[in-house]
């Protein structure tokens, strides 16, 4: 096991690092190198960068990435932060068992003074194997909750729906054949400039509504425009452009990996609301790309929208996986706590007021002076 500190050397792993998540079965496209860095030169704070690595006769076959943070107490969090969907870490199939036992020591013995809160882990994933090798105290909490759909083409996804939502659906398929609605995939040399249209069109349709601030934020335009040129050129993510008499009115990102589409962010003019149902049209081309290409799950990520439940999805709850030395316990204790407190506050105040930022920054007010009272 190696503790890798240092940003260079991170980003020279590129190589070894996506070779790996090619033989980890359960990783998703946010575990790929170009996501992982970019958030990290984004995001990361200097000096905090905990990446363990677990490699068997040189070759790399575990490893979690990592960043320490302070909330309150010292932790250990995956890299990706809050704009990432699902964390894990990677282990080679071939070995996992013996990887994620390896991983597990390694980690125990970085961590230290830190608890290990491993967040959106989707079920599944290879962090649940290093969960049940660690050798200290631990926890599991609930995360939160995506909704999945089987990777079959429009036509089979209507045919799951009720009769009267069926009918509806196909009446607004109708409508998007007769909307002059093309669609093209942007190659990687046209990333960037793609990204800013999706961007400006996603600032658009939320204006007015209460639009995620980070999504207004330079540094996740910067991070996007990286990851995204880099991962539309290896085939982990493809963005689509919707034009209408050569005008772009919509678009959007997939990320991909062997076995997920997952629709992670797009934009739409408002004037194109007028003109077509977007969610469907949306799903139409996603859907279509997922049975074409025989990835087996359209994820359409985080978040319960009341539109994403007329296709009947599954409903996927994403794990939180706490760990932490036996001297910790305590701290450990009091962490699971205050996530349980908060998450209790974000549900009472997100049914009192609607608004995202409001209940954020009321429940942040309120998990503080818990935090105080401690």
């Amino acid at each position: 096991m190696t503790l890798c500190r240092d940003p260079a050397r991170f980003a020279g792993l590129a190589p070894r690092w996506d070779d790996l998540h090619g033989r980890c079965g359960a990783a998703t496209p946010f575990q790929r190198h170009a996501w992982l860095y970019s958030w990290w030169l984004s995001y990361g704070v200097p000096g905090r960068l905990r990446l363990v690595l677990v490699h068997r006769a040189g070759e790399l076959v575990g490893a979690a990435p990592l960043m320490l943070a302070f909330r309150p107490l010292p932790v250990l969090v995956p890299l990706g932060g809050a704009i990432t969907d699902f964390c894990d870490v990677l282990l080679d199939d071939s070995c996992a068992e013996e990887a994620a036992a390896a991983l597990a020591r390694g980690l125990h013995r970085a961590a230290r003074t830190a608890v290990v809160d491993l967040r959106e882990v989707r079920p599944g994933g290879r962090a649940e194997l290093l969960y049940d090798h660690w050798p200290g105290p631990r926890r599991r909490l609930t995360d939160s909750v995506c909704l999945e759909l089987p990777g079959l083409p429009v036509g089979d996804l209507v045919a799951r729906m009720s009769a009267a939502g069926a009918r509806r659906t196909r009446g607004k398929l109708r409508r998007l054949d007769r909307a002059g609605i093309e669609h093209r995939v942007v190659p990687g040399r046209e990333v960037p400039a793609a990204v800013a249209t999706l961007l400006r069109l996603h600032v658009l349709q939320w204006r007015d509504r209460g639009i995620t601030p980070e999504h207004l934020r330079p540094r996740f335009a910067e991070h996007l425009i990286r990851a995204l040129t880099a991962m539309a050129g290896d085939g982990a993510a493809r963005l689509t452009e919707y034009r209408i008499d050569g005008r772009v009115m919509a678009a959007n990102v997939l990320l991909l990996s062997p076995g997920l589409v997952g629709g992670y962010l797009y934009g739409a003019h408002p004037d194109l609301r007028a003109r077509a149902d977007i969610a469907v049209m949306l799903l139409r081309h996603d859907s279509s790309y997922a049975a074409e290409t025989g990835r087996g799950v359209l994820s359409l990520l985080r978040g319960t929208e009341p539109y994403k439940f007329h296709w009947r999805p599954e409903t996927v709850v994403n794990r939180r996986l706490l760990l932490a030395h036996p001297a910790l316990e305590p701290a450990l204790r009091l962490h699971t706590d205050l996530r349980r407190a908060r998450s209790r506050l974000a549900e009472e105040l997100r049914g009192r007021d609607p608004s995202p930022d409001a209940w954020w920054h009321r429940t942040y007010r309120r998990c503080a002076s818990l935090v105080g009272a401690w």
